[in-house]
């Protein structure tokens, strides 16, 4: 992996929102009124028929308020990796590619183009495999303070 990326060890958590038009924008208006700021946000269809959300807050502590006074239910925190480096060809696949050269199995990304030559990524591995992907990827353990 190039230098000029940086992989933070970094905690998520993830609610349940109904599967119908506008529920991530009341989501959105709800975090936004609390202050809350997110690296990352993914949604996702799941069995139950509902979306799951997880939710990459900057401060923990803002989003846990948020959610109490919003009754929102979170389940967490949970371990991701936070990518974030200059955009090239390939730039998300040397990071797939030092995981799986560890023998680790991704379970799921997401990789975005930040514009200004920057990109950024999160990826999720299994549980028992968090320990051994931070030192494979070389990652920064981060309070939510990237």
């Amino acid at each position: 992996m190039a230098t000029k990326d940086e992989v933070f060890r970094i905690e998520y958590y993830a609610c349940m929102a109904e599967d119908k038009p506008g529920e991530g924008a009341t989501l959105g208006r709800k975090l936004a009124q609390e202050g809350v700021n997110l690296y990352a946000l993914s949604a996702f269809p799941a069995a139950s028929g509902k979306t799951q959300v997880d939710l990459v807050p900057e401060n923990h502590d803002q989003l846990a308020k948020a959610a109490k006074k919003h009754g929102i239910t979170l389940s967490g925190p949970k371990t991701c990796f936070l990518i974030q480096g200059t955009d090239r060809t390939g730039a998300l696949g040397e990071v797939l590619g030092r995981l799986g050269g560890a023998g680790i199995n991704v379970r799921a990304t997401l990789g975005v183009c930040a514009g200004g030559k920057r990109y950024g990524g999160i990826v999720w591995v299994a549980p028992g495999d968090v320990e051994s992907a931070a030192r494979a990827l070389g990652a920064t353990s981060a309070v939510n303070k990237v």
